[in-house]
């Protein structure tokens, strides 16, 4: 039996719950905030306009469907299924957040507060999710596919983002490792040792933040993808040389056939992705990580 579609609605903590949470009360919260010169009101009217979308992206699944809800801080640990639809409510960056944990499912982006967002992502209204919903699940024709990125490690461990991978230190200590670019699975090519505050790989997606940053400060560098293109830039910030490490091989791009090699020289680094620090995959000394574009892309619905 074939089962019907299941609507996972995806949001994240509002800031006024996160200040009735940590405050105790709506009171306590409106105290703090007029000590930091900001006003509950707009807070809790920016809480209200959040769960109407909610309410009403709720109201507009059908009625045949199945329906599930996962707050941004559980991604992690929800298993989505392979007739999902996703819809998220919230910002441009919470899309990004769900996209790892997917494998092509379509997803619709609900903007729960227009004006306030780019609306690059979350691209809809409430208002429009009971069209959207039945598009969704009959294929999505149309639908944006975007490029995304992925790590694995030599252990196969796999870490997948929409807009970049930060490969480096978990603080701020300085990371070494020893960096490489080859085709594919197969070895890597010309290698150096390096100190630096660590390694940026993105997306189409990404241009214009991180890795975006990185490419106006360094003047240098490939020119930045589409998000729909199979092509990475990669960047490596603060790299120090030194008489065992050197800062020749700073920047660059990735083909889909390409990949970026990484071993550890350091006693601990972290990969994460999309700013996800809490789920990030741990690297010990003589680890190796290969970056690249990833076979799954974001379907993007509108």
């Amino acid at each position: 039996m074939t089962l019907a579609p299941r609507a996972v609605v995806v949001h994240r903590t509002t800031e006024y719950e996160e200040l009735v949470t940590r405050h105790g009360t709506h009171g306590q919260a409106a105290f703090f905030l007029t000590t930091r010169g900001r006003d509950i009101d707009e807070v809790s009217g920016r809480h209200r306009r959040t769960r109407q979308a909610l309410t009403d992206v709720a109201a507009a699944v059908p009625l045949r469907w199945r329906s599930a809800r996962v707050e941004r801080a559980d991604l992690d640990r929800f298993l989505f299924g392979p007739e999902d639809v996703v819809v998220v409510v919230g910002q441009d960056g919470l899309v990004a957040n769900a996209a790892k944990y997917l494998s092509g499912q379509p997803v619709v982006g609900i903007d729960a507060e227009p004006g306030r967002n780019p609306g690059v992502l979350v691209r809809h209204r409430a208002a429009d999710a009971a069209k959207l919903l039945p598009h969704a699940a009959a294929g999505a024709a149309g639908a944006s596919e975007l490029t995304m990125v992925e790590a694995v490690t030599d252990d196969g461990q796999r870490l997948r983002a929409l807009n970049e991978i930060y490969i480096g230190a978990a603080g701020h200590q300085t990371a070494r490792y020893r960096i490489s670019s080859g085709a594919g699975q197969g070895a890597p090519g010309a290698s150096e040792a390096q100190a630096s505050s660590g390694v940026i790989v993105g997306t189409g997606a990404g241009a214009t933040g991180w890795l975006g940053s990185l490419r106006r400060q360094s003047g240098a560098g490939p020119r930045p993808p589409e998000p729909h293109e199979g092509r990475l830039l990669w960047f490596v910030r603060e790299a120090w040389a030194s008489p065992t490490t050197g800062t020749a091989l700073v920047h660059g791009e990735l083909t889909r056939d390409q990949r970026l090699w990484l071993t550890v020289e350091s006693d601990r680094l972290v990969a994460f992705g999309d700013g996800m620090e809490a789920d990030a995959l741990g690297l010990c000394w003589g680890q190796s990580v290969r970056v690249g574009v990833a076979d799954t892309a974001l379907r993007l619905v509108g």
